[in-house]
């Protein structure tokens, strides 16, 4: 081992995968960013293939841009691509895939990433894929010889299970059904490729589980924050009842309905409560239907788009920062809220109790899908500001001790390693 902790060889030539790597809204489109950019300042030579909407990198780190049929972009979701847009077999496999009611972009993305890579012999030692655990990496495996280090921040068939739990019809649940069909593929990849690391012991147990994947073949290696960037903001007061959470994704593992029917109980005893969620609103969404339902549509406000500066001095100026999810595999929303020193709100789903820590220590803890829980702790919150400030600093130290992306950097290089090493022993 050398000074920084990696272990004494070669730097690596790393090809890393993004089938799409949205920036500062969802953990994938950070985790590449960062991942790469740490990687890189190691000395290890990372070239990211991202397909749309695609990542944004640091200056150091070369993006090769795949573009896509994009039939689930923002402003358009579900189009249905002109006849003249079928350029290629992987443009043919996305739309055939879609119109059988499948989600197509990891399989189509993964057949350009093989492509891709065919026409670079030699270039790369081995793959990092972020969570498109498809076919194409079977072929860039198997053809071109290259190991895949595969990266599973939480299993999706858990998103699968939940979304059909909240299936309110038998032609959604139907649909649903469709549409997570692909969890079928990821399962038979994850037993194909070689090595997985994921980002919690949580995920790890699921992945295990579900993917049907020895325990021993799954490793741990905890995600990063920069915590001179996400720190507190001195200059900028806590607005009285203000709320901040993160709507990367409007889904039931997210637990977006409950925040809202907490806040509804709150508004009750504190007409002042106002929430600010990062994320943009979708119309005819369940977020969109609770928000009429509720008449909550005057106090709650979508912050679409914003940097990393402005969610930072959003997290700054709120009187408490909530994850409501269902589930998570690690959750960036919640250590991007400890890191800034924000009182945070956080529910027992998941991995969540590994990142937040324990209940009136480093967060308020809840149990998930209760929203009369997270209604009390909410009122609780607004009403000891003292002990929040405590367990805000206390969120904030464990955050400093516990994630660093040099380290999640230096850890992951090794198992690049040790699965390079594996493979030659082989």
């Amino acid at each position: 081992m050398n000074k920084s902790g990696e272990t004494e060889t070669k730097h690596l030539r790393i090809a890393m995968l993004a089938y799409r790597g949205k920036p500062h809204v969802g953990g994938q489109g950070v985790y590449v960013r960062e991942m790469s950019k740490a990687l890189s300042e190691l000395g290890h030579t990372v070239e990211v293939l991202g397909g749309p909407p695609y990542p944004d990198l640091d200056p150091k780190v070369p993006l090769h841009k795949f573009p896509s049929l994009e039939i689930f972009n923002d402003h358009f979701p579900g189009r249905i691509p002109g006849f003249w847009e079928i350029k290629d077999f992987p443009d043919f496999v996305e739309i055939c895939s879609y119109m059988t009611g499948n989600f197509s972009e990891p399989l189509s993305f993964s057949l350009r990433a093989y492509r891709a890579l065919r026409e670079r012999p030699n270039d790369f030692d081995l793959v990092i894929d972020n969570g498109s655990l498809a076919y194409g990496n079977i072929l860039i495996q198997r053809k071109l010889d290259l190991p895949i280090l595969g990266i599973i921040h939480h299993p999706i068939t858990v998103d699968r299970r939940l979304e059909l739990d909240n299936a309110r019809t038998p032609l959604e649940r139907f649909g649903k059904r469709r549409w997570y069909a692909f969890t079928r593929m990821q399962t038979r990849v994850c037993q194909k490729i070689q090595r997985i690391v994921t980002v919690s012991e949580s995920s790890r147990s699921d992945i295990s589980e579900d993917h049907k994947v020895d325990l021993e073949k799954i490793h741990v290696v905890p995600i990063g924050i920069d915590t001179d960037f996400f720190a507190p903001q001195p200059s900028i007061e806590r607005v009285p009842g203000r709320i901040v959470s993160t709507a990367s994704a409007d889904v039931p593992l997210k637990g977006q309905k409950y925040l809202l029917e907490a806040l509804a109980k709150v508004r009750e005893k504190y007409p002042h409560v106002h929430l600010e969620l990062v994320g943009k609103q979708r119309e005819g969404s369940t977020t969109a239907e609770t928000l009429e339902d509720l008449g909550l549509s005057d106090i709650v406000n979508f912050n679409q788009g914003i940097s990393y500066e402005e969610l930072v001095n959003l997290l700054a100026s709120a009187s408490v920062a909530i994850v409501p999810s269902l589930y998570e595999g690690f959750s960036i929303p919640a250590i991007e809220a400890l890191s800034c020193g924000a009182p945070l709100i956080a529910t027992t789903g998941g991995a969540l109790p590994e990142v937040a820590g324990p209940h009136l220590e480093t967060c308020l803890a809840v149990p998930p899908g209760d929203s009369s829980a997270l209604a009390d702790q909410i009122e609780f919150a607004f009403e000891n500001p003292n002990i929040c400030e405590r367990v805000g600093l206390a969120g904030r130290q464990r955050v400093i001790e516990k994630w660093s992306w040099r380290e999640s950097a230096i850890t992951t290089a090794n198992h690049c390693r040790d699965l390079l090493s594996s493979r030659n022993l082989g």
